[in-house]
């Protein structure tokens, strides 16, 4: 006999959340194990999906889900469909955003199950609020219309609400709090709940303000140079209003958690929860028959659907791998206090137990409001130390590995205070601040430039570490206790059938058990890290990535010239050209006017590569053009050639072989890489204007820069057919950025610091190319002497061709 399976077969349960952790586990539940039971589902739309869409992707097609598909077979897709229905609607909407069919369907349920909830720690207060807050009286106030809407039609409509909130809503002060609500906890602060809301509507657009002010869009501008340089406007304008959208965000994450510590919790989520319960029973208690369902911190499952089954990171996960890799040597924690955690399935059948116990409850029977906690502390109390003894014992035997493929050694934790543990990683998260700070102003690049990478991946770790400590720390210090005796009291009235099917009774976890075969193993799992020893096997990344990038498949790769295919520049071509036809004893002014302009040269290049140009160019003023293109010829021989990347000449080659179309993009002169036309199928370059045979030293062709490269490529790959997605680009900078984000398969080369970050961080391929060994190193970029004239041919006498050759230098009108 089922006495409560029984209540529920053939029901129909309207469900929220159902994309999240929890809400997965329940909808399985309930499909599996209550018989013919059927599932509405309140869905968001996303972007580019249905309901129904989003339903099969994230929910059914979960492993969660498994189990169910092997026990129906063939027969799964069509089960489905009969079975689960899903609507549009968000509960952080006033009336859900419910259309009429979806108010119809709901009108057709007979539970309704609130899973939904913003159930990060550190969500900005303003959002907390809309979902945790006021998302249970939204639904309450749609079960009411649509009982209003049955109730016309002759129908009963819903009969019964069930709220998932939390346990920490009665906070983590010391003592036992009991399954009552919150107005009979006399340790929580009565604040008025709407004013709580006008509040932090009012913050949202208070900070709005704030970060519109010129003086913070300032900061922002500048932090998005500082971090992208000379990227364009266009990326430099979207990465200064995400920095903008992140600061209200941690602004309103801030006050979130300053207004909950002041009233008693450890943070915005277990606040509003609470203000959400006593909302909702103000407004429908005595309208809306309703339980609460809180349970603690929820973990992997014990049994159900499998042992071990998860969905995302929780809690937990996190501060345990961080451990196992050596990342998070301390954490705070008093050893003697409760870890009350409890597994999912666990909580799924405790929801089902209370939907069941309610619909066998006679209306008139019903005597308000009431709630159940789900948790472990009292029943199967599980001690922080022992948490802790049970996590290294195991990865002591089962050590992750390094990327070398040594074992790594987890440390010994001393459970520290809270404060002492954020003091050392703020210090650590300032001291590597600066240290990338101070790496990224160094004009490094390629491998040099991969410290940059690590470091800001090292203070990403630090970052993150200090983050899970302020975050979590208060829940491993917690002396509360969550009493379960209605819980434990329903587990006594089940009969042995619903007992064996719906097992919600913590004295069933076995904590070691658990721990060592069961949740860290999943943990382990999920989290991709390397578990065996010994350097890998498999194909790493960047040779996966090689190998996409050199596909057939592939239409189009577009290089940068500048140190990606040659280490050199167009100063470089220009001292050379500049410097062809001095004699030695002239070189001498010539150099010295020429490095004591790189620093400012170098500043404006950084500044805004297309002033750079144009400025630079204009030193050209006046040159014979034709001695210029056949001295082009001498230069390509002896600098471009022997400064060139064997391997990157290598991989035009190969690109062009392959069918691939090649494409050069360069601020270069289009006579210095004439040389190079034949190795591409079209050039884009610079272009000087030309009046009676020579250089008007103003550019009739301005290289594309920043955006334009990725508009020119964009407008390239259409007028050939080509397809973007399907193809490469090669820079060496931050400035290419544009270019780069705008193609399937971005190449980062020999790159400079800022673009090393960036493209660690996205997992772009990183190539790293080298000069030929054994050429000409010369310390600067001299041509060979030629005394016929310098730039200007036979015209001037050699103190005049000097003097030509320092105003050329300081880009002096003659």
């Amino acid at each position: 006999m089922s006495r409560l399976r029984d209540a529920l077969a053939g029901r129909r349960f309207f469900v929220t959340g159902a994309t999240g952790f929890l809400g997965t586990a329940l909808v399985e539940r309930l499909l599996r194990a209550v018989p013919d039971s059927e599932v509405v589902l309140l869905i968001r739309p996303g972007r580019r999906a249905t309901p129904g869409q989003r339903a099969t992707r994230e929910i059914l097609r979960n492993d969660c889900f498994d189990r169910l598909r092997g026990e129906l077979g063939a027969s799964f897709d069509d089960e489905m469909a009969r079975r689960v229905a899903a609507v549009a609607g968000d509960v952080g909407t006033d009336g859900l955003g419910l259309d009429d069919a979806a108010l119809d369907a709901l009108s057709r349920c007979d539970v309704v199950i609130h899973a939904a909830a913003t159930v990060s720690f550190d969500a900005p207060l303003d959002a907390a609020v809309e979902v945790n807050l006021l998302g249970p009286s939204r639904v309450a106030a749609a079960f009411v219309a649509a009982r209003a809407l049955a109730e016309a039609d002759g129908r009963a409509g819903p009969r019964h609400f069930l709220p998932v909130s939390t346990a920490y809503v009665a906070s983590t002060h010391q003592g036992e709090a009991r399954e009552e609500l919150l107005d009979a906890n006399p340790f929580i602060v009565d604040v008025d709940w709407r004013s709580e809301v006008t509040a932090a509507r009012r913050q949202r657009g208070d900070t709005e303000a704030e970060s519109r002010r010129p003086e913070r869009l300032a900061r922002f501008s500048k932090a998005a140079r500082d971090e992208l340089g000379a990227a364009g406007l266009h990326l430099l304008a979207e990465r200064s209003e995400r920095l903008r959208e992140d600061w209200v965000k941690a602004q309103l994450v801030e006050v979130g958690q300053a207004r909950a510590q002041s009233l008693g919790w450890p943070d915005a989520y277990p606040y509003t929860k609470a203000l959400g319960e006593r909302a909702l029973v103000a407004e429908y208690g005595d309208t809306v028959p309703l339980t609460i369902i809180r349970p603690s911190i929820i973990e992997s499952a014990l049994a159900e659907p499998r042992p071990g089954w998860i969905r995302g990171f929780r809690m937990a996960e996190p501060i345990i791998i961080s451990y196992a890799r050596g990342l998070l040597r301390e954490f705070p924690g008093v050893p003697e206090g409760v870890t009350d955690v409890i597994p999912v399935d666990l909580v799924v059948a405790a929801i089902v137990a209370v939907a069941g116990e309610a619909l066998l409850t006679p209306a008139d029977e019903y005597v308000g409001p009431s709630v159940y906690q789900v948790a472990s502390g009292v029943r199967n109390p599980f001690r922080y130390g022992r948490l802790v003894e049970l996590v290294s014992a195991w990865f002591l035997e089962h050590p992750l590995y390094d990327t070398d493929g040594q074992p790594i050694v987890v440390p010994e934790w001393s459970f520290p205070g809270r404060g002492r543990v954020q003091r050392q990683l703020a210090r650590s998260s300032r001291a590597m601040g600066m240290a990338e700070r101070l790496v990224g102003s160094l004009p490094i690049r390629g491998k040099q430039a991969q410290w940059m990478a690590a470091l800001e991946e090292q203070h990403l770790l630090a970052d993150r570490a200090l983050g899970y400590v302020e975050l979590y720390g208060a829940y491993t210090e917690t002396d509360a206790l969550y009493r379960v005796d209605r819980l434990l009291a329903l587990w006594e009235r089940m009969d042995a059938d619903d007992r064996a099917v719906l097992c919600l009774d913590p004295a069933a976890i076995d904590w070691a058990v658990y721990v060592r075969e069961i949740h860290l193993p999943s943990v382990v799992e999920h989290a991709r890290v390397k578990t065996t020893p010994g350097k890998s096997t498999k194909t790493g990344r960047a040779e996966r990535t090689r190998k996409a990038v050199l596909s057939p498949d592939r239409h189009l790769a577009a290089f940068d010239l500048e140190n990606t295919l040659i280490a050199s520049n167009v100063v470089d071509s220009y001292a050379w050209l500049a410097s062809r036809h001095l004699a030695p004893g002239e070189r001498v002014a010539f150099v010295a006017d020429l490095v004591a302009e790189a620093p400012a040269l170098l500043a404006l290049d950084r500044r805004d590569r297309g002033d750079f140009l144009r400025s630079f160019y204009r030193r050209y003023e006046g040159a014979p053009a034709d001695r210029l293109r056949d001295d082009a010829f001498e230069l390509f021989h002896h600098l471009l050639l022997a400064k060139s990347f064997p391997a990157g000449m290598a991989r035009v080659r190969e690109h062009r072989a392959l069918g691939h179309r090649t494409l050069l993009i360069t601020g270069a002169l289009d006579l210095v890489v004439e040389p190079l036309r034949p190795l591409f199928d079209d050039i884009v370059c610079a272009r000087l204007g030309e009046a009676d045979g020579r250089l008007t030293g103003r550019l009739e062709q301005l290289p594309p820069i920043g955006e334009a490269r990725a508009i020119v490529l964009a407008e390239y790959a259409g007028a050939e057919g080509l397809h973007l997605e399907e193809s490469m680009a090669y820079a060496d900078s931050a400035s290419d950025l544009p270019m780069l984000e705008a193609v399937g398969f971005p190449v980062a080369v020999n790159p400079e610091a800022k673009l090393a970050a960036i493209a660690r961080r996205r997992g772009w391929l990183v190539e790293t190319w080298h000069k030929a060994e054994g050429g000409a190193n010369p310390l600067l970029p001299l041509g060979p002497v030629d005394h016929r004239g310098a730039l200007d041919r036979g015209r001037t006498s050699p103190a005049a061709l000097a003097g030509r050759a320092r105003r050329l230098a300081r880009g002096v009108t003659r």
